[in-house]
């Protein structure tokens, strides 16, 4: 039997995996290795920071303490005077940032089996965050309506700032995937249009991840909430993955539509009922067989089921155990079975 790891590059080579992959938490071995370039500080931690750009992020319970722009606090009111405010940070010019140190201690920090675990790492091509985070979101999405050629400029200005740390990501951290994480959608639809999607948002997208695909490395691309708007033009970026595929989007006409170009990573309600500690063991399994017999078919599907609470709750560490025991016992091993 393969090892998950090169099971897993070979779905992502358009393949057929020999057994489902996992990547649920507390699963064990990780499927990959997540590390973000500390030349971005560490502002996206539970404890919140300034990002490069000057960002205050902010975190509490309510948010599970995972770290937004300040609400109230944006640091640019007005798109067209944006030079005024935006600054390319110091460290982001070449010669101020000792990119191999900061690789070798970066990838220090991370322990894992690189025989089974698939190191991965990001650039700073979120552009759509970043925009929406200097301004807020009714000030950023009426200034794309108000001022077009303002913000192509910010855009511009932005990704002249950012598109050598992909380069140097490539070069001196040498991940075997590369991951983009921008949500431009909420549950029920996108932020943006198709179209303002693909005038100023894609190519700005194109300049980094053109970088990665010429080192033939898998592009990972992370965005919540129902944005099948937008496949079409991540099918163009060379995006081979998208997680979490949540369910507001229509999954099985997408596993149908884009087959093998397409790794769905997640494809499981993990906000419904479902995925709570109220629900009965029974309706659980039951969930696990629909989503597995529906997913698995052709491959191109990641398991990541689980069941969301306190880890302390006696009833979420058994419907963990549950899901675990129905992967090793059933997911995993579908191929072969089917």
């Amino acid at each position: 039997m393969l090892g998950q790891k090169e099971n897993f590059l070979r779905m992502l080579d358009g393949q057929m995996p020999e057994y489902v992959p996992i990547s649920t938490m507390g699963a064990g071995v990780p499927l990959t290795a997540f590390n973000e370039p500390s030349i971005l500080g560490d502002f996206r931690g539970p404890q919140g920071g300034y990002d490069p750009w000057g960002v205050h992020f902010v975190s509490n319970a309510e948010t599970n303490f995972a770290p937004l722009p300040e609400p109230g606090n944006f640091i640019l009111e007005d798109v067209t005077r944006w030079e005024e405010v935006i600054k390319c940070p110091e460290n982001f010019k070449p010669g101020n940032w000792d990119w191999e140190k900061a690789a070798a201690d970066d990838k220090a920090k991370l322990k894992y089996d690189p025989s089974q675990t698939l190191f991965m790492s990001k650039g700073y091509d979120d552009f759509f965050q970043q925009f929406i985070g200097m301004m807020g979101f009714t000030n950023g999405l009426c200034a794309l309506y108000e001022e077009p050629e303002a913000v192509h400029a910010l855009l511009d200005f932005m990704c002249d700032c950012v598109v050598d740390i992909t380069k140097n990501v490539l070069h001196y951290y040498k991940p075997e995937a590369y991951y983009i994480l921008d949500d431009s959608a909420s549950k029920y639809t996108p932020f943006v249009g198709r179209e303002m999607f693909e005038e100023f948002f894609v190519p700005r997208y194109k300049r980094t991840l053109d970088l990665v695909r010429c080192e033939g490395i898998p592009i990972f691309y992370h965005n919540c909430g129902r944005c099948e708007d937008f496949i079409d033009e991540w099918m163009d970026l060379g995006i081979c993955s998208w997680n979490p595929a949540q369910t507001g989007n229509d999954l099985v006409g997408i596993k149908a539509k884009y087959g093998d170009r397409l790794t769905m990573q997640g494809c499981w309600d993990n906000t419904g009922y479902i995925s709570s500690p109220e629900c009965s063991d029974e309706e659980l399994t039951e969930a696990l067989y629909q989503y597995v017999d529906t997913f698995a078919p052709n491959g191109h599907f990641v398991f990541m089921a689980g069941v969301y609470g306190s880890p302390e709750d006696q009833r979420v560490i058994r419907k963990q155990k549950l899901v675990k025991d129905f992967y090793e016992n059933y997911a995993k091993n579908w191929y072969k079975t089917h």
